[in-house]
């Protein structure tokens, strides 16, 4: 239960900060906050991580729809195991980031993403994200180590 609840919170709260930024700035608006250690953007990310298929957006929802799922499968199936705290959280994580920008792709056609950093390369200060992009990384990091 404590993993479906770390899944929710983490969901609430990117689509709470996705709706602040989507009803409080325009599209591509950027400003500096915490002392200019990040830059809080409007993007509109059509397809997947670094745009990868954003002319073809139905067919990275479908494929987000069936990875959410498979996941979620493979969630409800860990609940069997004894242990494995670090799997479960890995996927807890995984989870709540993968329901939100699976929402944002059924509801808006596109994932908000709000979050860059400054830093003088262009590609890496090109790259905007959202707390649901930390999560699933982490939470995949997680996963890996807590099935070894």
């Amino acid at each position: 239960m404590t993993y479906a609840i770390l899944s929710a919170l983490i969901f609430l709260l990117d689509f709470m900060i996705k709706d602040k930024i989507e009803n409080n700035t325009t599209e591509g608006e950027e400003k500096k906050v915490g002392n200019g250690l990040l830059l809080l953007k409007n993007y509109h990310n059509k397809g997947a991580f670094l745009n990868l298929g954003e002319n073809n957006s139905r067919l990275v929802a479908i494929f987000s729809i069936a990875l959410t799922l498979a996941m979620t499968v493979l969630f409800l199936a860990t609940f069997t195991f004894k242990g494995s705290r670090l799997l479960k959280t890995g996927l807890a994580l995984l989870l709540g980031g993968a329901y939100s920008n699976t929402y944002d792709r059924m509801r808006r056609h596109y994932v908000v993403d709000y979050v860059s950093f400054p830093v003088k390369n262009k590609f890496i200060r090109r790259i905007v994200f959202n707390i649901s992009d930390f999560c699933i990384m982490i939470g995949a990091l997680c996963m890996v180590l807590g099935s070894v």
